[in-house]
């Protein structure tokens, strides 16, 4: 059967999808995210039939029959998610590492009971994308800088700036740059015959993330450079995951072939 991955950009809104009422619910999200890569089946008006052969992963199947918000998710859930996001790979051990010792102080506690808010969702997500980039004490200072609110005593906070915002920043922008959703960033302006053009990618991204950070308000110049740059980082650690997935598979396919008559 096949399986039903969804793009950052589509997580980010299905995250989005259940914090705010007035948005897409969740089911429409993803029905959104399914049709995009079946237009064929649309077309012909076969899509009962390409739904059945779905795998409709059972955090999937919850949310389409919510009948509420929920304000969060428990760990399991989170996830249970979170292998649903193409070219990812979530571990129970990891994750409970990263909320009890990694990452404590920028996680914390579950927001709602034995749940964690969207917002903490949002940090698990940006975590795992970032450490195809970082290691964990650099992704620690990098995040802390952006979130961490010395003043404030409850959840990550920096001047009302929340981590399920910066996740769909950077992963909206990411979708942006890839029109073609072949993985790999677009770009124009090379010029023939000359080497090391890898400004190029770097400029356009800078951009970005710098016309996304001018447009918020009640930050400092300081902080707004800090939350530009993590976009960029991110970015590029989408990026990364993608070539580190296909050369993983690469491997294992030699590994798995080896000795078959």
């Amino acid at each position: 059967m096949e399986l039903f991955y969804l793009t950052r950009n589509q997580m980010s809104e299905l995250l989005n999808g259940v914090a705010e009422p007035h948005l897409k619910s969740p089911l429409t999200i993803l029905q959104c995210a399914w049709a995009k890569t079946h237009p064929a089946e649309k077309m012909k008006g076969n899509m009962l039939g390409a739904v059945i052969s779905t795998s409709l992963p059972p955090i999937f199947e919850k949310m389409i029959k919510m009948s509420h918000r929920d304000p969060g998710f428990s760990l399991n859930e989170i996830i249970a998610l979170g292998n649903q996001i193409e070219y990812s790979h979530y571990s129970i051990t990891s994750v409970q590492n990263w909320v009890k010792r990694d990452f404590k102080d920028l996680i914390q506690s579950p927001a709602h009971g034995k749940k964690y808010s969207l917002d903490q969702a949002a940090l698990i997500f940006m975590i795992d994308d970032l450490k195809a980039t970082l290691d964990f004490e650099s992704i620690r200072k990098l995040l802390a800088i952006v979130f961490l609110n010395p003043q404030a005593e409850e959840e990550a906070n920096l001047n009302g700036i929340r981590p399920l915002q910066i996740y769909t920043a950077y992963t909206s922008i990411f979708e942006e740059l890839d029109q073609n959703n072949d993985q790999v960033l677009d770009l124009s302006g090379h010029e023939s015959g000359k080497r090391n053009q890898d400004h190029i990618l770097e400029n356009l991204i800078k951009q970005k993330a710098d016309e996304y950070a001018a447009g918020l308000e009640q930050v400092s110049d300081r902080e707004r450079e800090a939350i530009s740059n993590l976009i960029f980082i991110a970015m590029l650690s989408v990026q990364t995951s993608y070539f580190q997935s296909m050369a993983k598979r690469f491997f294992n396919a030699t590994l798995f072939l080896q000795n078959m008559s």
